[in-house]
């Protein structure tokens, strides 16, 4: 019997049946990458290979009743497997010794074991059931509806306020409640709902969503608002910065919180509307587009256009050929193509005699972008410069030379380009990459330009359906979901720390000639964590490999330099911090390791592991955690990253933290106030309206 077939549950906080034997394996990138299944699959081919072939023999164990082996022993195998002692298994990779009694739970199983020594023999094997009830986390599914809401997550009713979502319960359990508990329900709730209640019990309707309030002031057991099923559109899950305060049923604090957040909202949508009036008022000469070039420089992409990519371009040809500004934002996941879709919005603006700024919040990324656009543009007659901190100061005096006579078609920088002492002879269009990661003053302006030149704005942050929605007529937006042809999905392992894991893991990297990036997020300690990993790659390998550190805190230049040794493939292992998250793209780079995953957001760690798997190579990622200190939220939050390992996942892992980025992003964290009070689903419907509402008032005026 293998350790993957699946035993006769238990109860809770019980074991299951005995087995009479299971395999367990080391932590390698082979063995990971196989499956649980594989290994039930070959369970009789591996049984042999570990009694005849030496790479089983190091790498496999199968232990049985009756096997005599000492404790010691066998503890010294799990930990040259990589496997980490903890207090309490939280998943696979880990065991803990308590007595005669040892808890592993192997990489190769969905399960773990319990192993009672008696001496120096095995007497008994079973399924720890105990363990999987307090480490499977509860998975709400890929799309955050409130059928995928679970138990415990805060909802806003439209009429009621925020509450906590306590599941569905069947119309027939309503109908078939006592008359006084019946009657009590009703006391709870508004007449609306009385009627909503009556009309489900008598229509036969499938049944209630329960959302739990606040108790009143008189009580303490909290209320219960049962919601029908077809209602659903009055609710919607909160979204919000911060852990939002309960309401109670019937009371008056909801109807003045939603009344501040319309204000709040009315007075929002009246600067959108200014800024809309300003760009509706500006007029100016449609760009003249040659379908001959811009077909030349389409086919010069050595990649083919996703649909995406393609309606997106399209998009920014159908503002460019109107009269009134662009100003267009366009989101895509990380690695989708936003940049080819910047440049041939480049290209059109200069083949219609204009100039383009591309304006990035890094030195870094700026110096990323100089390279790829010279690249891109080198076969045809157009004149691309940079305009940085790294520049020399020579090359700055003649770039500003170019700009302000015309010779410049292209000038590629961070937010310098905004200085006074920058004059451009005929600026058109100015490619921000993302705006929300500038200054306050950047972003004014941004504003200013946006009332003189067509405006581009790349993303790599989903923006939410109700953002969108309510954004409509005021800012044009395009998504890129599709991810590029041949691109594989990154496969994604959470692990305890260890570092004979992620040197067995940068050898598998080296060993197909590829390079790792290794995440330590502590300038102050990364040094030591450089040397620990260098020595245990070294003993991995028997050989010593090129690892090379870069952080925020080296000179600019240093890192340029750093960068250009790793795309020239002359660092093995790039040690960084999460500077690594903008704009890096080396498709020669495809296993990343993250030491401590916990330290990182959600949607930080997705943006990061967007930063391998950028060719056709198969990548995989390792998000690392301490056992002795993760939290149960913490580990939800990186198994959400191995859930939604699928490309394009961007939309919808975690989707209310990357909501929340959109709206800090589009919004503004002024709005932040408004939207914790009331959810922003809600907020983005009430802003929708009052944008509505007021674009009819200024036409009805006119």
């Amino acid at each position: 019997m293998s350790n993957s077939s699946p035993p006769n549950m238990a109860g809770p906080g019980e074991n299951g049946p005995p087995q009479k034997e299971f395999l367990i394996v080391a932590i390698t990138p082979q063995f990971l990458e196989r499956g649980v299944l594989w290994f039930a699959e070959h369970m009789g081919k591996i049984k042999h290979a570990v009694k005849t072939e030496s790479f089983w023999k190091n790498n496999a164990v199968i232990l049985e009743e009756g096997l005599e082996i000492k404790p010691g022993e066998f503890l010294r195998h799990l930990s040259d497997f990589g496997y980490e002692k903890t207090g309490m298994l939280f998943g696979k990779g880990e065991f803990t010794q308590k007595g005669n009694l040892i808890d592993v739970w192997p990489i190769n199983s969905d399960i773990p074991f319990k192993i009672e020594f008696l001496g120096n023999t095995i007497e008994h094997i079973f399924p720890d059931m105990e363990a999987i009830s307090h480490t499977e986390p509860k998975r709400t599914g890929s799309k955050r509806t409130l059928r995928g809401l679970k138990s415990g997550d805060y909802v806003v009713h439209v009429d009621h306020g925020i509450g906590i979502f306590r599941g569905t319960t069947a119309n027939a359990e309503i109908r078939n409640q006592k008359p006084q508990k019946l009657n009590k329900f009703q006391d709870l709730n508004s007449k609306s709902e009385i009627r909503d209640l009556e009309f489900c019990t008598t229509k036969n309707l499938s049944g209630f969503f329960v959302v739990e309030y606040a108790p009143p002031k008189d009580r303490t057991e909290p209320d219960r608002l049962f919601v029908p099923i077809e209602q659903e559109k009055r609710l919607s899950p909160y979204i919000g910065f911060e852990t939002p305060a309960i309401h109670r049923l019937g009371g008056s604090l909801w109807t003045s919180t939603k009344k501040r957040a319309k204000e709040d909202a009315e007075k929002f949508a009246q600067e959108l509307i200014k800024i809309y009036a300003s760009r509706e008022a500006i007029r100016r000469l449609p760009y003249e587009l040659d379908e001959t070039m811009n077909r030349e420089f389409a086919e010069a992409f050595e990649f083919t256009e996703t649909a995406d990519q393609a309606q997106a371009i399209k998009d920014i040809e159908h503002d460019l050929q109107k009269k009134r500004p662009m100003d267009r934002i366009v989101c895509g996941d990380v690695g989708f193509g936003k940049t080819e879709v910047a440049m041939r919005a480049a290209f059109m603006a200069v083949e219609s005699g204009y100039q383009v700024a591309v304006i990035t919040p890094t030195t870094v990324l700026a110096y990323e972008h100089g390279k790829n656009f010279v690249k891109r543009f080198e076969k045809f007659p157009i004149t691309v410069a940079s305009l940085s901190r790294l520049t020399h100061k020579d090359e700055k005096k003649k770039t500003l030379s170019w700009i302000e006579n015309g010779t410049c078609d292209i000038v590629i920088g961070t937010h310098r380009l905004l200085s006074k002492d920058i004059h451009f002879k005929n600026l058109g269009l100015v490619i921000v990459d993302e705006e929300q990661k500038f200054g306050v003053r950047q972003k004014e302006r941004f504003k200013e330009l946006r009332s003189s030149c067509d405006i581009l704005s790349l993303s790599a942050t989903p923006i939410p359906r109700t953002l969108n929605f309510a954004l409509a007529g005021i800012r044009e937006i395009s998504t890129i979901q599709t991810a590029p042809e041949g691109r594989l999905p990154i496969k994604t392992f959470i692990l305890p720390h260890s570092y004979k894991t992620f040197a067995r893991s940068v050898a598998a990297e080296l060993e197909r000639d590829g390079q790792v990036y290794f995440l330590h997020n502590r300038i102050e300690t990364i040094g030591i964590v450089k040397e620990k990993l260098g020595k245990a790659i070294a003993h991995e390998m028997k050989k010593n490999a090129r690892l090379e550190v870069i952080h925020a805190r080296l000179p600019e230049e240093s890192m340029i330099r750093i960068m250009e040794q790793f795309r020239d493939k002359k660092i093995d292992v790039l040690v960084a911090t999460t500077i690594i998250e903008n704009g890096l793209d080396f498709s020669n780079a495809n296993t990343l390791i993250v030491d401590d995953g916990t330290r990182l957001g959600l949607a930080q760690a997705y943006q990061i592991r967007g930063r391998i798997g950028r060719g056709e190579t198969q990548s995989f990622s390792y998000f690392a955690y301490r056992p002795k200190s993760i939290t149960e939220t913490a580990m939800e939050r990186l198994l959400a990253l191995k859930e939604f390992e699928e490309l394009g996942s961007g939309y919808d892992i975690a989707l209310k933290d990357l909501e929340m980025r959109g709206a800090g992003n589009m919004l503004g964290r002024e709005q932040s106030g408004a939207i914790n009070r009331v959810g922003l689903n809600l907020y983005c419907q009430v802003l929708a309206e009052a944008v509505e509402e007021l674009k009819l008032t200024q036409g009805n005026g006119k």
